[in-house]
């Protein structure tokens, strides 16, 4: 009896055993822990179907081009192109995503130096030649300051974009060219009634070549003027006269961009690739309660 009693006692401890590592190897399945090590040239080495997103940068650019100039002369004038060969400047440009997501728009600001005026020619039915104070061509050299809002489209590496806003502006410079009533002593200098600050509406449109890391623009725009080239008033008081500047400037120039224009920074992608990693082992793990340490080098510079 005692022993049938010894052996009973002896399986069901047996059994429990069992049972019990069991458990403990099922508990140690489900709550694994992982001390690892991420080191950097581990992560640049996991595979990452990259995709190309594009980010807000911004860019600094420059560049050339040449003006179509003409004058919107009230009471009106015959009068031809002037081309002038100067207008160049310097752009700063933010390119931005609106509602977190549509990466479309931009901002563009500038300094741009140019030339703008007009040419007149003989009315073919009377023979005679409108001028303006005897000056039959008059050239202008100004600063300007733009500010544009921008809309573009990017298709791999090439751009179509627009742009419309506002200028600023100051006459620093004239050169006149005038008939036998012209007075030489205002060929390079500017009347009292002149008006030398100039504002108005500038927009065009074109397109960019995108390399890594210049991009390569060409665009032509327009320029229309809301301040006149003098007082309207200086000839009679009873009668006004305007002049305002209409020009289509066309250019090529690069930027330059100060951030990365699209995809990920090596920092981002090795986040990315750690999250890969961790994201992995939870597979492996098969259990919901995976803990993994990582240690991280919080004093790399490596962006």
């Amino acid at each position: 009896m005692k022993l049938k009693t010894l052996y009973i006692t002896a399986i069901s401890l047996a059994v429990s055993m069992v049972l019990s590592l069991r458990a403990e190897a099922s508990a140690a399945k489900d709550s694994l822990v992982v001390d690892d090590v991420y080191s950097k040239e581990y992560l640049d080495t996991v595979n990452i179907k990259k995709k190309v997103v594009m980010n807000d940068y911004m860019s600094i650019g420059f560049q050339y081009g040449a003006a179509l100039n003409r004058m919107m002369f009230n009471p009106s004038k015959d009068q031809g192109l002037l081309l002038t060969p100067r207008n160049f400047g310097v752009t700063f440009t933010h390119y931005e995503k609106m509602f977190g997501y549509m990466p479309y728009f931009g901002l563009q600001f500038g300094l741009f130096y140019g030339q703008d005026g007009y040419r007149t020619k003989e009315n073919k039915e009377t023979g005679s030649r409108p001028s303006v104070d005897g000056a039959v061509e008059a050239v202008y050299d100004y600063l300007e300051v733009p500010m544009l809002a921008l809309f573009h489209v990017d298709i791999v590496n090439f751009r179509l974009q627009a742009n419309l806003g506002l200028y600023g502006g100051y006459r620093t410079k004239v050169h006149r060219t005038g008939d036998y009533s012209f007075d030489t002593s205002y060929t390079d200098k500017f009347y009292d009634y002149d008006i030398r600050f100039d504002y108005g509406i500038k927009g065009g449109a074109g397109f960019a070549l995108l390399f890594d890391p210049i991009e390569f623009h060409v665009q032509a725009q327009v320029r229309y003027g809301f301040s006149s080239l003098y007082q309207p008033d200086y000839s009679s008081e009873y009668y006004y006269r305007y002049a305002y500047p209409f020009d289509v400037v066309i250019s090529a120039g690069v930027q330059f961009p100060l951030t990365k224009r699209n995809g990920k920074t090596r920092s981002e992608l090795r986040k990315q690739a750690k999250q890969i990693v961790v994201e992995s082992r939870q597979a492996l793990g098969n259990g919901p309660e995976l803990r993994i340490n990582t240690y991280e080098d919080t004093n790399s510079t490596d962006r």
